[in-house]
């Protein structure tokens, strides 16, 4: 199947781009239509590469609202976990379904999630088109007996994942340090390199997290997973804010890959001097995460951007620092270099994963700069108007099909999950 898109803005050009299947086939000023060959116009429109979502937790768009301006631990501890305890498989598919949703209203064609359920989780991404990377996440706390059916579980995950499209991508997801034990942690990387997958954890989050990484093993969180022996380019970690010089060192000398999820590390206040420059001078792989929606509120990446460059540039008191075009990158090529995907640019022989955006909305009006517009002034469910992923069209014209029912859906569960209904 052929899809043309007729003069669309494409940087600083106005050209037409031609999908076959899954890649982006041709770009041209002219391009003749194929037979049979689906043309959408681009006029007043620009084409943008799918944003890629490194950290988020989809199903948790349930929780939106809820547990908001406590601690982490105690927000974590007291209103997250348990009500997490009463889910079932069916209201996580449904809490995915929304997310799903709602990422691709805003531009996002695909993310790397943490949740249980993951095969629930998956089927709202087939369903809808999207691509993903979906942990499984271990949660053993020291257990023995957790611990082992951990283990067993990744297996059957792995081999399950195998009837799925390609769209769709398993990863391991040891939620943390403090909730998995380093045998565990050893488990995880041997799986990942064995399987080649990715490992999904969130590290340094919190001084807390930090000081009690001190006094249980006598060291730092990074230095702690250096002695486990688990660094690698198989890891991707989340959040990232506390760590030193020789920390950093040792994250790009085993080719770990970071997640700045700026949302909720402010609003969680688990700290705001996320090393952004250090990390990128390193040669480290950056992404951008939303984090969930129980602790970011939203999972709109235009936005995700904006704080992050913002946050950069006020804790270091300089305006040139987390530059627009660092974020944009880090949102886009960081992400799908991070996953490991042909994708993050508009380009012959790319996945056709991207998004048309309206020049029509105030907020991107006069184009002075396309990118600093994006990152600046704009959320991506306002100007985002039609997205392509794999080559086909899964929302158009700011509509995916079934949007109602999805949302109508997502409220039943979460009216049943805390108690309204």
């Amino acid at each position: 199947m052929s899809l043309l898109i007729k003069q669309v803005l494409l940087e600083d050009q106005i050209t037409d781009i031609l999908i076959e299947g899954k890649y982006i086939k041709r770009i041209a000023p002219h391009i003749d239509p194929p037979e049979g060959a689906e043309i959408l116009s681009g006029r007043d429109k620009a084409a943008i590469p799918g944003f890629i979502n490194t950290h988020t937790h989809a199903a948790m768009t349930l929780f939106r609202g809820y547990g908001d301006d406590l601690p982490l631990m105690e927000w974590l501890q007291d209103y997250i976990w348990p009500v997490e305890a009463k889910m079932t498989e069916h209201d996580v598919y449904v809490g995915a379904k929304l997310a799903c949703l709602e990422m691709l209203r805003s531009g996002t064609t695909c993310f790397l999630d943490m949740y249980m359920y993951p095969m629930e989780t998956a089927r709202a991404v087939e369903e809808l088109g999207l691509r993903a990377h979906l942990s499984y996440t271990l949660f053993d706390q020291g257990g023995a007996e957790r611990a082992a059916l951990d283990r067993k579980r990744s297996y059957e995950y792995y081999e399950a994942f195998k009837g799925l499209s390609d769209r769709v991508t398993f990863t391991l997801g040891p939620h943390a340090i403090y909730t998995v034990s380093g045998e565990q942690l050893q488990f995880c990387h041997r799986f990942a390199v064995e399987h080649d997958v990715k490992i999904n954890l969130h590290l340094a989050e919190t001084k807390g997290e930090v000081d009690d990484c001190i006094r249980l093993h006598g060291t730092t969180p990074v230095r702690y997973l250096h002695q486990l022996g688990i660094l690698s380019p198989h890891l991707v970690i989340a959040h990232v804010v506390w760590v030193d010089d020789e920390e950093m060192d040792l994250l790009a000398e085993h080719g770990v890959s970071v997640v700045h999820n700026p949302a909720s590390n402010m609003k969680l206040c688990s700290g705001y001097t996320f090393k952004y420059e250090e990390m990128k001078r390193r040669g480290i792989k950056l992404g951008i995460g939303t984090d969930g929606c129980s602790s970011s509120n939203n999972l709109d990446m235009v936005i995700a951007m904006k704080l992050a460059s913002l946050l950069g540039k006020a804790w270091r008191f300089s305006p040139t620092a987390t530059k627009a075009a660092d974020i944009y990158h880090s949102a886009t090529v960081g992400g799908a270099e991070i996953l490991g995907l042909k994708a993050g640019k508009i380009a012959e022989g790319m996945l056709a994963d991207l998004s048309l955006v309206d020049l029509n909305v105030p907020e991107l009006v006069p184009l002075n700069n396309l990118t600093s517009n994006l990152v600046y002034a704009t959320s991506g469910s306002s100007c985002v108007d039609t997205v392509i992923i794999d080559g086909v069209i899964r929302m158009r014209h700011r509509h995916v099909p079934g949007q109602e029912q999805i949302i109508a859906e997502a409220r039943e569960v979460a009216d049943r999950l805390f108690g309204r209904k």
